[in-house]
C-alpha cells in the first residue's frame, strides 16, 4: 500500500495507542469498505498491547469480570487486560480471570466447546474485539454468552462505531467519527464496484492480502 493512502489514528486517552487506516477498496467477509483498519501492531507488539489493555482496564475498573472473551486474534491484549484488572485497586483486584477465544460461525453465532462452557455459564463476561463498526459481531457474541448461561457485562473494542447494546456497556478507544469518510457497503451494493474500481485486497482478522 502507498504511504499516501495510510493514516494513523490515535486513542484520545493515550496517543501511543495507534492503528493504521489504509484507504482503498477492500472486501471483508460481509461487506466492502473504503478503509482497511490495520491492527497488526496492537495484536502483535507487547508494549502496545499492554497500553491498549490499560485503557480498557480504566474503563471497566468498576465492572465485575470473571471471563474475557477475545475475538479477532486479540488474546494478547486480553491477557494483559486480565492482568491489569486483577492488579488494580478496582473491584476485580486479586480475582482469577479467564481469557478464552471461542469460535464464531459465518453468520456471527458464537460456539463454545464443552470444555469452555464453565468459563461462561454463571459468569460475568467481557467481550474484547479489535473492530466493531456496526455492532453485528458484538451482538452475536452477546447472544451467544446469554445462550450459554453467562452475563455479558461489556464490549471493549479498539475501533468502533457508535452503536448501543441494551444492558451492555460498550467502550471504544477510537471511533468511526475519527475517520469521517469511513464507509461500509453490503456486498452487491458497493458504489466502488459499480464504478469499476477493482478491489485492492481481501481483509479479515489476520490482515490483508493484495489482489
Amino acid at each position: 500500500m502507498d504511504n499516501e493512502n495510510i493514516r494513523e489514528l490515535c486513542a484520545k486517552r493515550n496517543s501511543k495507542v495507534r492503528i493504521r487506516a489504509i484507504a482503498g477498496h477492500f472486501a471483508t467477509q460481509h461487506s466492502h469498505v473504503n478503509y482497511c483498519i490495520d491492527m497488526t501492531r496492537v495484536k502483535s507488539e507487547a508494549g502496545l498491547a499492554r497500553a491498549t489493555a490499560r485503557l480498557f482496564a480504566e474503563s471497566f475498573s468498576g465492572t465485575v469480570v470473571d471471563t474475557i472473551i477475545t475475538l479477532e486474534r486479540m488474546k494478547m491484549v486480553g491477557a494483559f487486560l486480565a492482568e491489569e484488572l486483577t492488579n488494580s485497586t478496582g473491584i476485580n483486584m486479586h480475582q482469577e480471570l479467564a481469557v478464552i477465544s471461542p469460535e464464531l460461525t459465518a453468520d456471527e453465532k458464537l460456539i463454545l466447546r464443552d470444555n469452555l462452557v464453565p468459563y461462561v455459564k454463571g459468569k460475568h463476561v467481557l467481550i474484547l474485539a479489535a473492530t466493531a463498526t456496526t455492532g453485528i459481531t458484538a451482538m452475536g457474541a452477546v447472544r451467544g454468552i446469554r445462550y450459554y448461561g453467562g452475563e455479558p457485562v461489556g464490549v471493549a473494542t479498539v475501533f468502533g462505531g457508535d452503536f448501543e447494546i441494551p444492558g451492555v456497556t460498550v467502550k471504544r478507544l477510537i471511533g468511526t467519527e475519527d475517520l469521517a469518510d469511513y464507509t461500509s457497503y453490503r456486498q452487491g451494493e458497493c458504489p466502488l464496484c459499480r464504478r469499476g474500481i477493482k478491489i485492492d485486497a481481501l481483509v479479515n482478522s489476520y490482515g490483508y492480502s493484495k489482489i
